[in-house]
């Protein structure tokens, strides 16, 4: 069969200058040799149970590695613009922000190999930014230019009409064209987490196989020949996702399409597992839950309370049909976060066998260690990532972030909010916010937005407003949670987890009428949490608020409510999720 047809972009269009420079020093295995820029194809002498990877530094992708090994390859990092050339199946898992890895591909030769490799019709998988970057430009902190093989531009997702950006979450495919590695994805959701799309057109008609609802009609998977790219996160994607990096790395094997169970048909409600970590007074690692913030056992020997083995108990949720993982690191190690070696190796140890978005949080900020070596939240997070979390949760840190921005209407781009949000792109950012509720009787009594209660306070009370708290919930701020919210939006946030320390470990249900005032705040997702205690509470957050997920803790641990109890409760409920 013939090869298919590149002739959209010159070789030349796939060279322009990029601007926005970036250093290159968080890419070390790139090193900074100037390559020549004559290349030479040669057949892999790697063997056909190896892939590529082009891994440029910038957030996680140790679980597109996981995922690729637990298929049977090994793999083969890029070093040089040949190492692309020679291979025999390329993936580019791309992450983070568009400019700063155009500049990347740019200053090392990449972006030359990659079109040439492309352009030969060889086999080759983009993953999220691995596809944006084959338009033409993109408008995230741009214009900026990208590798020109397929017309159109990148634009950011319209939040004008209602949907909140970045879209987050399990979404539906409408499959145009026969992919082959979207064979078992049909009826099912897939992972999606991006604030930048590119829209289909005339123009780029013929490279579409796929496209999603949010909005607007979406390109979420394109192909032409051997060469391949889609918007979501196959390795994010449970085992649909594994089901598309299979039939991508086995091409010629006779699997059988898997009949869907039930018709996907739009943006699922997220349940998520969280997982309190710390370790008890042994020294050991356990996985606890407070009952408002307060995890000792209420014994004569206040022992921390101990639900299980982090590892293990993210496994099962896995298996259960958890849509995320999220981990708190409330350990006494979290004042020195990169000496935390045991929450770093459960990160590590969480992404061989999970295939779902793990958030990690507790103790991201700036700090100095005992030897006066002070530390960026970036190399905090950066640590994260790399050990396998795909979303960092900041706490406290974005309270004093969110404090001072109101205060002198500055953003100065040296918060850990902001710094993250620049690198990894604000998808990669979770702000948790810790409130109480503070009854009033009239709104006017405070400075901070109030909201009406749907049951009275203690004294008669029909208003309350909700202040912020920090370490932990031992102390409260002079900020309401509504101007927390807002603030750290405009701050860079991509997602709010939302508590309620009067809430937390009661099992009465989710504050509705806090998650509603700040899910209509904001135009960003909203993660609603603490007070589950049956199914029929996370019924009521999403029929009731604007919550995009719910997440529990307790009834999951102590097996009270199983996760596909809740998702069965809501699918009768006529909620969308993922099954």
């Amino acid at each position: 069969m013939e090869a298919p047809s590149f002739a959209y972009s010159s070789p030349s269009s796939c060279f322009l200058l990029r601007n926005k420079p970036v250093t290159l020093t968080r890419f070390p295995h790139f090193g900074r040799t100037k390559h020549s820029r004559s290349f030479s194809i040669r057949a892999s002498s790697s063997g056909d149970s190896v892939v590529t990877l082009l891994d440029y530094g910038a957030g996680n992708v140790r679980s597109v590695r996981n995922a690729i090994r637990s298929l049977g390859f090994q793999i083969k990092d890029v070093q040089t613009p040949q190492d692309i050339l020679n291979a025999s199946r390329l993936i580019f898992p791309g992450v983070g922000a568009f400019a700063a890895a155009m500049e990347v591909l740019s200053k090392t030769g990449m972006d030359e190999a990659l079109c040439s490799y492309i352009q030969k019709d060889r086999p080759f998988l983009g993953i999220c930014l691995g596809l944006q970057l084959l338009f033409e430009s993109s408008q995230e902190n741009g214009p900026v230019k990208g590798l020109g093989l397929i017309p159109g531009t990148v634009g950011r997702f319209d939040s004008s009409n209602g949907f909140r950006v970045p879209h987050i979450g399990w979404n539906a495919l409408q499959i145009t064209m026969d992919s082959e590695i979207l064979d078992d994805v049909g009826n099912h959701h897939v992972y999606f987490v991006h604030s930048y799309r590119a829209m289909p057109s005339d123009d780029n008609k013929e490279w579409v196989s796929s496209t999603c609802n949010y909005g607007d009609r979406f390109i979420a998977s394109v192909r032409r020949g051997n060469v391949h790219a889609v918007q979501f996160h196959p390795e994010k994607s449970g085992e649909v996702g594994l089901s598309v990096l299979r039939r991508f790395l086995y091409p010629k094997s006779n699997v059988t399409k898997r009949p869907g169970e039930r018709k996907a048909s739009e943006l699922a409600k997220r349940v998520i597992a969280c997982l309190d970590v710390r370790t008890n007074d042994k020294g050991d690692l356990v996985v606890t839950k407070g009952d408002q913030y307060d995890v000792r056992e209420n014994t004569e020997e206040k022992e921390v309370r101990n639900l299980g083995k982090p590892v293990e108990l993210a496994g099962q949720y896995y298996k259960d049909g958890a849509d995320e993982v999220s981990f708190l690191n409330i350990t006494g190690f979290r004042d020195f976060p990169l000496g935390d070696l045991p929450m770093l190796q459960v990160l590590r140890s969480t992404s061989e066998n999970v295939f779902v978005p793990l958030t990690v949080g507790g103790g991201i900020r700036d700090f100095t260690d005992s030897n006066g070596r002070h530390y960026s939240s970036l190399e905090v997070a950066a640590e994260y990532f790399r050990s396998g979390a795909d979303k960092i949760s900041i706490g406290s840190d974005a309270v004093y972030a969110a404090e001072e921005y109101l205060k002198t209407g500055v953003k100065t781009g040296k918060t850990s909010l902001e710094q993250i949000s620049r690198v990894y792109g604000n998808q990669a950012v979770v702000v948790s916010i810790d409130p109480r509720r503070v009854y009033i009787k009239d709104p006017n009594d405070v400075q901070f937005k109030t909201t009406r209660v749907s049951s009275l306070g203690p004294n008669g009370e029909e208003y309350a407003w909700y202040q912020c708290t920090v370490n932990g919930g031992r102390e409260g701020r002079p900020i309401g949670a509504y101007e927390l919210a807002k603030a750290v939006e405009e701050l860079g946030a991509g997602e709010i987890l939302l508590n309620c320390i009067d809430c937390d470990g009661q099992g009465k249900g989710f504050d509705i009428d806090l998650i509603k005032l700040i899910s209509d705040a904001v135009s960003i997702p909203v993660i609603a949490s603490s007070g589950a205690g049956v199914p029929q509470h996370f019924s009521e957050v999403f029929a009731t608020t604007n919550a995009s997920a719910a997440l529990a803790a307790g009834i999951f641990h102590r097996k009270e409510v199983p996760i596909q109890s809740v998702k069965e409760h809501l699918l009768k409920e006529g909620i969308e999720v993922r099954i």
